[in-house]
């Protein structure tokens, strides 16, 4: 679509089940809570490993998804058609965040089933105003067996990243 002119290179949107889905620019309560993310997560994590920031990742067909932070096994890059996107196996995303301002509820519904139903093992969603995250885990094709609040002064870890510990309402 991009090559045919549908869609311009600079616009954002994903493919979700074969539907595109345009996404909003971004605000300043988003983006200070992404990097702030991103560059804790990049401290902590092992060599091979990854903390992808908006990168599209092709989980099927009709799939295209940019999450705000994916942490993600290098080797999905390594042998890759670098025109291509990256298509993770379920065990090579460890986590994946969706920062929202305006999108609170597609990415608690839509988004959320979405990363259950293709295996991802840890999915969380952070209301960037509030600062309040939900931690989805035990991903099924159902949806997922635990989702947990944490308030903003509640401090966030993951298996995922050893070492990784925030807590939302230190970030300035």
């Amino acid at each position: 679509m991009i090559d045919a002119g549908v869609i311009g290179e600079e616009e954002s949107f994903e493919l979700i089940e074969g539907e595109i889905v345009m996404m909003a620019s971004k605000s300043i309560a988003h983006d200070v809570i992404k990097s702030a993310l991103a560059m804790t997560f990049a401290r902590c994590i092992s060599d091979d490993l990854y903390v992808g920031v908006e990168n599209t990742l092709q989980l099927g067909r009709d799939v295209l998804v940019d999450p705000d932070i994916a942490i993600c096994r290098r080797d999905i890059y390594k042998t890759a058609d670098p025109r291509a996107f990256a298509q993770p196996r379920a065990a090579d995303v460890l986590l994946v965040v969706e920062i929202a301002v305006s999108s609170m509820d597609y990415d608690r519904k839509v988004k959320a089933r979405l990363y259950a139903q293709h295996g991802f093992r840890e999915y969380w969603v952070i209301d960037a105003l509030k600062r309040i995250t939900w931690v989805h885990l035990g991903p099924s094709a159902g949806g997922w067996s635990s989702i947990v609040e944490r308030g903003p002064g509640e401090t966030l870890t993951t298996a995922a990243v050893p070492g990784f510990a925030m807590r939302l309402d230190q970030i300035v």
